[in-house]
């Protein structure tokens, strides 16, 4: 009787512990589902908009500017343009790069101190650019 009363403790605070960690993937999903923006663990946001460059590029220093972030510099290279940028204690960067004639592909970053990742940072600024875009 006294192992049976164990193993249904043990069951019940296992799956207790289980359905924990349920809500937390639903909403991982659902934040990447929803969004249609692309992330990495290294923190990197990523989303290809229909949309020539010039008109992403323009959306991204509006979002910018509504977030309240100073743009440092803006760089041609070589099939797009990157964007620096600063926060309180994040610097941002931005890469956009050309696919097509209407085709952007938009790679966003935001580093605390340098070596830490903010990627909820990130994937608001792409979230706000999309916003400026017109909602796509």
């Amino acid at each position: 009787m006294r192992h049976a009363t164990i193993r249904i403790a043990a069951l019940g605070i296992w799956l207790f512990l289980l359905a924990g960690c349920d809500p937390i993937s639903l909403t991982l999903f659902g934040v990447g589902a929803g969004t249609g923006v692309g992330h990495t663990l290294g923190g990197i946001a990523y989303k290809t908009f229909t949309e020539p460059l010039p008109k992403v590029k323009k959306a991204s220093l509006t979002a910018l500017k509504r977030m309240a972030i100073k743009v440092n510099t803006i760089e041609k290279v070589e099939g797009g343009e990157n964007i620096a940028a600063k926060a309180t204690d994040r610097n941002i960067s931005i890469e956009l790069e050309a696919i097509s004639a209407n085709t952007t592909r938009m790679r966003t970053t935001a580093r605390k101190n340098g070596a830490l990742m903010d990627s909820a940072t990130a994937v608001e600024i792409i979230m706000q650019t999309e916003k400026a875009l017109g909602g796509q």
